[in-house]
């Protein structure tokens, strides 16, 4: 005869598991307090002593939410003297890994009808909306210290982008501009520099955004990569005259083949990309005549016109090393918060006003920054120096 087979209930136990974990940590809090009450009256219970200086009062009740549950904690009153542990603050009634769970979790892009329900789900004890705003306060404020910081590094290759979001204005929905920069520094790593709101990416916002950084203390700037836009050019001649610009190629190759007929687009865009596969500025600007006069023979004039015009700002990246160059010429480098920033701010849909929108696309950034993101070496920036 076989033996029995013994079976047991998984969820009944890590329930209990979790009561236990619970109730332990609730008698070491309550034992804690009781400890520094006893230090202070300077006596036992019911002990009479000369150096006795207050007596016990019986207790109150908190509440205190941690990641083992909620807990009741019965904190001492004191008559002839006032009690304040040192171990809970005064009136904390969440443990601070919760609070940082919250505003991770905000950051991280989970609405604030989510987080009051995983917060029921985890510990035991919802938070109102009310709550998460405050939170997102005190979060705010270390993004707004993060975003003005003084910047103490050289950059040699800077990116900028502008996206475009829903904020309502004046009894009106309209477009808020967020415009945000990046900088791969002097080590090769690459860092948030800037983001502010405009109105629109008009040449007197992006005059305002360059210099902006620059106030914190942005130097070394040798290239800045961009979308073409004649206001964003002319703001970089006016606030960065040293550095060369560089158009986004991937905006380059989208700009041709709107000019292209739908079944000829396939060809042009591997044409185009020829051009940025050559060796050296020269041989470039060869092909990019080659690609001119093929779509000229295509009767594809204004395609032809777009390539004479527009392909050497796409080149500038051939004046740094060769091994920089897939990483500079194109926009790439932003493309990824951008989505960042898209994918959390859908959630919200339509902002109240632009500094809330700047201020959640601001801690997006903060938080990507601080991921990996940030701490892969992008470029080895040496090679400049050779």
């Amino acid at each position: 005869m076989s033996d029995p087979i013994v079976t047991f209930d998984e969820a009944a136990m890590r329930g209990e598991l979790k009561e236990l974990v619970r109730r332990t940590a609730e008698d070491t809090l309550n034992a804690l307090p009781e400890e520094e009450a006893g230090d202070l009256i300077k006596a036992d219970r019911y002990e009479r002593t000369v150096e006795r200086e207050a007596y016990r009062a019986g207790h109150y009740e908190r509440g205190l939410t941690t990641t083992s549950g909620q807990i009741t904690l019965k904190m001492p009153k004191l008559k002839g003297m006032r009690f304040a542990t040192a171990i809970i603050e005064r009136y904390k009634r969440r443990e601070t890994s919760v609070e940082e769970a919250m505003i991770e979790m905000y950051l991280a892009g989970v609405s604030t009808r989510r987080i009051e329900d995983v917060s029921e789900i985890l510990w035991g004890a919802s938070v109102s909306a009310a709550t998460v705003s405050n939170l997102n306060g005190k979060a705010f404020e270390a993004v707004e210290e993060w975003r003005s910081r003084p910047l103490i590094r050289s950059y040699p290759y800077v990116f900028v982008d502008g996206i475009y979001l829903k904020r309502a204005w004046g009894g009106a929905f309209e477009n808020v501009a967020v415009m945000v920069a990046i900088g791969v520094n002097d080590d090769g790593y690459r860092e948030v520099i800037g983001a502010t709101e405009g109105l629109a990416e008009s040449s007197e916002c992006w005059r305002e955004f360059l210099s902006w950084p620059k106030g914190r203390g942005l130097s070394g700037v040798r290239m800045l990569a961009g979308d073409k836009a004649a206001a964003m050019t002319g703001a970089i001649a006016e606030v960065l005259p040293d550095a060369a610009y560089q158009r986004c190629a991937v905006h380059f190759y989208r700009n041709v083949p709107s000019k292209v007929p739908k079944p000829k687009r396939g060809q042009a865009a591997a044409m185009l990309k020829a051009i940025h596969s050559q060796e050296s500025l020269e041989a470039s600007m060869e092909k990019a005549a080659g690609v001119a006069e093929k779509l000229e023979g295509m009767k594809l004039q204004a395609a032809a016109k777009c390539v004479r015009d527009g392909v050497a700002e796409t080149l500038t990246h051939t004046r740094f090393p060769m091994r920089h160059w897939r990483r500079i010429r194109t926009n790439n480098a932003i493309e990824r918060l951008n989505r960042e920033i898209r994918r959390r701010t859908r959630v919200v849909g339509t902002f109240p006003d632009g500094r809330s929108a700047l201020m959640l696309v601001a801690a997006r950034l903060k938080y990507v920054a601080d991921s990996e993101w940030g701490s892969r070496r992008y470029l080895d920036v040496s090679l400049l120096d050779e």
